[in-house]
């Protein structure tokens, strides 16, 4: 059955603000039922059919089983088999689309012939790529298209082989508005490209050398009597006079025909035609989908904290914790900004159970007083929809997004689908649950870790209500200031459920950016991407050696990086890896360099400044662990450490440098040193905001513990550079200077220098 429109399908929800009070709950309609009265629920009498990605639809349904078939009395025969499969297969196939006159084809960035929408973000230089080529030996040539949320042709940029023989072409597109785009490859035949391959030949073996330069004349003549190119933009009357005189110059015959044929083949003439060009036979792609987003969906400095934490105070004759506040919390909101993040993100702050509520360091005998995991989320005091009365009310909620806003900070909350045993939807909503054969609820596992004060959501038995839930509880969120979530394992729920929800949000916000946290197998993470999440966390943080390191860079963004954008995070509050609790100071600088420089979004967890670096026994995560106790910090003690500086300039190196807020325009260089990696962004004036060239070389030594030193072999082309070049290289870690060319000696001592961060500058 078709989905009803958004607005009658979330009326309630999207539409009407959840009240503002100062109270730790808003109010809430009554979880006796998965859905408002006014809210038709769509029944399971047939499976509802998949939405379209990005755009809002019913939430997922429960499939009804199969009915039985019987089985049929006579087997048909093999061959009558085969041929029913065959037509059966053949009439499932989609129409073919009648390849063009000039063919189009391998277009990238696509997916699934265009099910998947490919991302970008406004000012992201997009790169598109076709392969396009044509019978015989006349030229051809590309040009990719731009098409804006209106349907219009919005830009337009010639495409380049970019490996000659293979007919490979690339261009760049910029969007410049958020929305649902498009794009298309459109192949043409060259007649100006042919006659300037031919006629060279021609007129140096004397063969037709008159009629070689007559088909010269007159194409030119025919590309200055237009008044506009075929895209409709105008020809400018000095290139049209130009083009006229080099056809006057071709008909000379008074002079050699040499000089005749240099006139017609000039580089002001080359420069006029490759800006209007005479195309022949345009045979356009498909047009494919492109949504762009905001540019946070694409770059971004984040910072997670644990509210209570700060602010919180212990008091050694009695023994107790007080906590912290919304309201201490956004007292620290200066010095976050100060270290130039963009987004404060906050972990849970919904009431926490008590049943089986875990103790310091994850142990299963909690003391009075210990505040629990703020992951085990529900209590009489409410659920996901509600703020820990030790924490504030909304009030305080309003008041702390207010403080992040005058200080520059987005605010991010933390969505972690799951529920304590306290949680009112367990009472309410059992079916939500997997029950065990003896009749309790099953807790979480992620072996050999267990969460046994942790219930995870089962979307088996009742999608829509869980979903219906879900969407309404984002909503008081973002009616309260939030503008980005940061998901918990988003891979233990159902992708259906994630591409209604997402694309449901997207459609009434599509200012909020989702952030998916789902370590797990490639599939799965990709595509978590595909249906609509912004950014993911990334393996980066387990990738140490040069090896490694360069091989994901240049995985994370090439073609991946067309649906999948990456976080590059150091250490979270649940990972510490073997590298950050041997590698000391260096080692958390170096991660902090390549995280904040590899990627055009990155985050740190609280306590990095003071490298926090202590792991329990056994296990990939710090001693003391914060989800399960208070840890207010000295900061005055980091500054001696040298991390907060380091954090502070890397931020403001990233918002100096437009070519570290793309993605897909990053190059891996060899070294010689097998513990030196070297790379660079680079992003062309005509591409960049500021109209002038931006590359940054970044060269690091990832041995925490000794100097390296080696060659790096530049490529130079990659940096902007001709062959050859020399170069200005201004290290704007150091501010020193130096004269590199393609291959310069670099030396990196850990406890002075972890990196070279190169602004690259003509000579």
């Amino acid at each position: 059955m078709p989905a009803p429109a958004p607005v009658d399908r979330f009326g309630p929800v999207t539409s009407t603000p959840s009240p503002r009070q100062p109270a730790s709950r808003p109010a809430r309609p009554s979880r006796s039922t998965s859905a408002a009265a006014d809210v038709p629920v769509p029944t399971t009498s047939a499976p509802v059919p998949e939405p379209a990605p990005q755009t809002a639809s019913e939430p997922p349904a429960a499939p009804e089983p199969a009915p039985p078939t019987r089985r049929a009395r006579k087997a048909a025969s093999p061959a009558k088999a085969v041929a029913t499969a065959e037509a059966a297969a053949e009439a499932a196939r989609p129409a073919r689309a009648p390849i063009g006159r000039i063919p189009v084809v391998d277009v990238s960035p696509v997916a699934e012939a265009g099910r998947w929408p490919a991302k970008a973000a406004v000012g992201e230089a997009v790169p598109v790529r076709a392969t396009v080529f044509r019978e015989g030996h006349d030229a051809c040539a590309a040009t990719a298209v731009l098409v804006g949320p209106d349907g219009t042709d919005r830009a337009r940029a010639t495409m380049v082989d970019i490996a000659p023989g293979l007919d490979r072409y690339e261009a760049h597109l910029v969007p410049d508005e958020p929305g649902a785009w498009g794009f298309r490859v459109e192949g043409w035949s060259d007649p100006f490209g042919t006659w300037a391959h031919d006629a060279p030949l021609k007129v140096g073996a004397g063969v037709d050398v008159e009629l070689v330069l007559e088909e010269g004349a007159r194409l030119l003549t025919r590309a200055a009597d237009r008044t506009a190119d075929d895209a409709g933009a105008a020809i400018p009357e000095a290139d049209a006079r130009l083009l006229r005189d080099a056809a006057t110059a071709l008909r000379d015959d008074s002079r050699p025909a040499e000089a005749r044929l240099a006139a017609g083949l000039s580089a002001e003439v080359r420069a006029a035609l490759a800006a209007h060009p005479v195309r022949e036979l345009v045979s356009p792609s498909p047009t494919y989908p492109l949504v762009v987003d905001r540019p946070l969906a694409l770059a971004g400095s984040w910072y997670e904290i644990f509210p209570r934490s700060i602010g919180a105070t212990y008091d050694d004759a009695t023994g107790t914790w007080s906590t912290g506040t919304l309201r201490t919390a956004a007292e620290d909101l200066p010095r976050i900004a100060g270290l130039g993040f963009d987004v404060v993100y906050l972990t849970p702050i919904h009431p926490i159970g008590t049943t089986h509520r875990k103790g310091r360091n994850n142990t299963l005998d909690a003391k009075p007083g210990d505040p629990g995991s703020p992951y085990a989320i529900g209590s009489a005091d409410g659920g996901h929809d509600a703020i820990d009365p030790s924490l504030g009310t909304f009030e305080d909620f309003d008041a702390f997004v207010a403080a992040a806003r005058e200080q520059g900070l987005e605010v991010a909350l933390d969505l972690a689908l799951q529920c304590s045993p306290d949680h009112p939807w367990v009472a309410e909503h059992p079916e939500w649950f997997t029950t065990r054969l003896d009749g309790t609820i099953a807790y979480a596992e992620n072996p050999p870790k267990k969460y046994q004060d942790i219930y995870p959501l089962n979307f088996d038995n009742d999608p829509e209500g869980i979903a219906r839930e879900i969407r309404r509880v984002l909503q008081v969120w973002i009616d309260h200031g939030v503008t980005a979530f940061r998901v918990d394992n988003p891979h233990t729920k159902p992708l259906s459920f994630w591409q209604w929800l997402l694309a449901d949000v997207r459609a009434a916000h599509p200012e909020v950016v989702f952030l998916s946290e789902a370590f797990t197998r490639p599939a799965m993470m990709l595509n978590l991407a595909r249906v609509g999440f912004h950014q993911s966390y990334t393996y980066f943080t387990w990738r140490n050696t040069k090896e490694e390191v360069a091989e994901y860079l240049a995985e994370v963004s090439g073609e991946q990086g067309s649906w999948m954008r990456p976080s590059f995070w150091p250490t979270t509050h649940d990972i510490l890896t073997p590298y950050m609790q041997t590698g000391g100071t260096a080692g958390f600088a170096v991660r902090a360099v390549l995280a904040a420089l590899g990627s055009p979004t990155w985050g740190i967890y609280s306590g990095y400044e003071l490298v926090e670096d202590v792991p329990r026994p056994g296990v990939e995560e710090q001693i003391d662990n914060e989800k399960y106790e208070f840890k207010p910090r000295d900061w005055a003690a980091a500054e001696p450490l040298g991390i907060a500086r380091l954090l502070r300039s890397l931020n403001e190196i990233r918002r100096a440098h437009p070519a570290l807020r793309q993605l897909r325009n990053l190059t891996v260089h060899p070294t010689s040193d097998p513990s030196l990696v070297a790379f660079s962004r680079h992003l062309p004036a005509h591409l960049s905001p500021t109209g002038a060239d931006d590359t940054v070389l970044v060269v690091v030594n990832l041995d925490p513990r000794s100097a390296h030193d080696g060659v790096v072999d530049l490529d130079l082309a990659a940096l902007g550079l001709e062959p050859d070049a020399r170069f200005v290289a201004h290290d704007v870690l150091s501010q020193e200077v130096y004269a590199w060319d393609a291959r310069p000696w670099v030396r990196l001592d850990p406890y002075s220098r972890v990196a070279h961060v190169i602004r690259v500058e003509r000579a």
